[in-house]
């Protein structure tokens, strides 16, 4: 990992310049409807929708920046994990009637084990033979194509989704409430119990993952080890085990977001993960390559993309307009909003 000793002074630079693009971002976004004569009716809902589909898409991508802070190469195969979690979590409650309480654990588990598989099959050979990440990256590919396959086999194409009836025994549905209202500076905020349950499970996984990394033994190990695995090893750090755990963690967070995105949405398919594919590497690219806050922050900006092209009445450019975005604040921060000038990895 980068190491900066005039940290105050470009850490400043960096704030402001990401401050500025921000506001930028915010003034368009402000001025926008009136220049093209929309309208945007509802605003308070939009801005729930944002945080609650923000938190999804980041707890997604911080697998990607995980993998790539440790190992310095994207994981492409981590869509396919995100994929086979939510299956995990709607199947284990179809098949085997195990309580729904039980899928994101499940799900977690089981996203962590794949993501070890991965990991061992597709990366660890091509390490010991110090192969070009590239070819580490067009292995992961394969590993995608390969978990997408599986996927189709043992599942078909059909859409699949949790059972109505297992999700009226959760919690949140005891209380009778289909939405709450918040009211705050003048607007109704209306959200409803299964979005609030999204928000509070991924931020607070996202939390304890900036917590491990940040302030636990373990974390310090792996971020010895994305600094240079050599002085690693002469710390006496396991440094194949560091990478079996980041693949853990990272297929564990794949398999959460895989669950609550299961949740949300009535269509979970072999290719589901595809869409999600494309979403993640432009929140961890627009947030900056492997810095686990820009994730947060690239996760809630994509999601803001996408909303506000619905809400201005150009639906068809909400899949576009973030990587149009994407393109713009690459222009002034080359190394991503949150990310670090002189990264250089695969």
């Amino acid at each position: 990992m980068p190491v900066s000793i005039d940290f105050p002074i470009s850490k400043l630079k960096s704030f402001g310049v990401t401050a500025l693009v921000l506001i930028g971002i915010g003034l368009l976004a402000y001025e926008l409807p009136d220049i093209l004569g929309k309208q945007v009716l509802n605003p308070e809902q939009h801005v729930t929708t944002v945080i609650w589909t923000g938190s999804v898409y980041s707890l997604f991508a911080l697998g990607y920046a995980l993998v790539f802070s440790i190992l310095g190469v994207l994981n492409l195969s981590h869509s396919a994990v995100f994929m086979w979690g939510g299956y995990i979590g709607v199947m284990s409650v179809i098949r085997y009637d195990i309580p729904i309480y039980y899928t994101l654990p499940l799900a977690m588990l089981g996203g962590g084990l794949i993501g070890v598989a991965v990991d061992l099959v597709a990366f660890a050979p091509l390490r010991r033979r110090n192969a070009p990440r590239i070819s580490q990256l067009i292995s992961s590919l394969g590993a995608s194509a390969v978990l997408v396959s599986l996927a189709q086999l043992e599942f078909g194409t059909s859409p699949e989704r949790f059972p109505r009836t297992e999700l009226k025994k959760l919690p949140y549905e005891a209380t009778k409430a289909r939405e709450y209202t918040v009211n705050s500076l003048g607007l109704d905020f209306r959200i409803t119990p299964l979005q609030i349950a999204i928000i509070v499970i991924a931020f607070a996984l996202m939390f304890l993952l900036q917590y491990l990394v940040a302030r636990t033994r373990t974390g310090k190990a792996m971020r010895v080890v994305a600094f240079n695995q050599k002085v690693a090893g002469l710390l006496s750090i396991s440094v194949g085990g560091i990478f079996r755990l980041t693949f853990f963690l990272a297929g564990a967070l794949a398999g959460a977001a895989g669950v609550l995105y299961a949740l949300a949405y009535p269509s979970l398919t072999p290719f589901t993960g595809d869409e999600m594919a494309l979403k993640g590497l432009t929140v961890i690219v627009l947030g900056g390559l492997g810095s686990i806050r820009g994730a947060v922050l690239g996760g809630i900006l994509v999601a803001a993309f996408e909303v506000y092209a619905t809400a201005i009445g150009y639906s068809w450019l909400k899949d576009a307009l973030p990587f149009v975005a994407l393109f713009l604040i690459l222009l002034f921060r080359p190394q991503g909003l949150l990310g670090e000038a002189n990264v250089k990895r695969a």
